[in-house]
């Protein structure tokens, strides 16, 4: 666990976790699926090839920071066609529930917020496979943010709208530092999930598994985290 943060310790109200490649491994593969459906919704529903879908995925990602964006503002298709065929897939057969991070969810005493650039409904099944679901105050999915997803800095200035909270109330757990630095800029306490990412040294606080997030509130917090 590693701590970039040297200023004084805000108050921290709210903690807001990313969805997928966060509160589970990337090396669950599910990431590696919805790029797969996402290639193919490109070549089904507007006719690409399959080099031409990549080409394209790899830009708007770039570009926008997801497909779903950029195939919105060239494209214009329909959000929720989109979000519904990605997400379609048995995540049972990639996650399992997870008591380490039920307890350590447990002891986190802030509230507790999915920010998440998927559908509220895969949000949902994720939390579900995971046993965590009973954590979480609230589901902040994509389409709350009029489809304007992390990393546009607009997106992170609604979340704190919604909530009504002062970003410096937040912290954000993500697993992509990319995601992190708007969050940062704006006044939130920022937690990189994942000790290889380029650009860590850029974010306030890196734990090497999401299992650890429950010990560094403690401690930021300024209390022992329960066993």
């Amino acid at each position: 666990m590693t701590d970039k943060k040297e200023q004084t310790e805000p108050t921290i109200e709210v903690v807001l976790f990313d969805l997928d490649d966060t509160l589970y491994p990337r090396t669950a593969g599910i990431m590696g699926q919805i790029r797969v459906l996402i290639l193919k919704y490109m070549e089904e529903r507007l006719g690409l090839s399959g080099e031409e879908a990549n080409t394209l995925r790899r830009e708007y990602l770039q570009t926008y920071g997801t497909t779903m964006r950029g195939l919105q503002v060239h494209h214009h298709i329909d959000p929720e066609d989109y979000l519904d065929f990605v997400h379609d897939m048995p995540l049972d057969e990639y996650i399992a529930p997870n008591p380490a991070l039920d307890e350590a969810l447990a002891a986190i005493r802030q509230t507790k917020v999915i920010f998440t650039n998927a559908s509220r409904g895969h949000a949902e099944r994720v939390l579900e496979v995971l046993g965590v679901r009973r954590h979480f105050d609230r589901i902040v999915d994509v389409g709350d943010m009029d489809y304007l997803s992390k990393p546009e800095p607009s997106s992170y200035r609604r979340m704190c709208d919604l909530l009504g909270r002062p970003p410096e109330a937040c912290m954000l757990v993500e697993d992509n530092v990319r995601n992190l630095l708007p969050a940062r800029e704006l006044g939130m306490t920022t937690v990189l999930v994942g000790t290889e990412e380029e650009g860590a040294e850029r974010v306030d606080y890196v734990i090497p598994r999401i299992e650890d997030i429950g010990e560094l509130v403690a401690r930021i917090d300024g209390r022992e985290c329960p066993r």
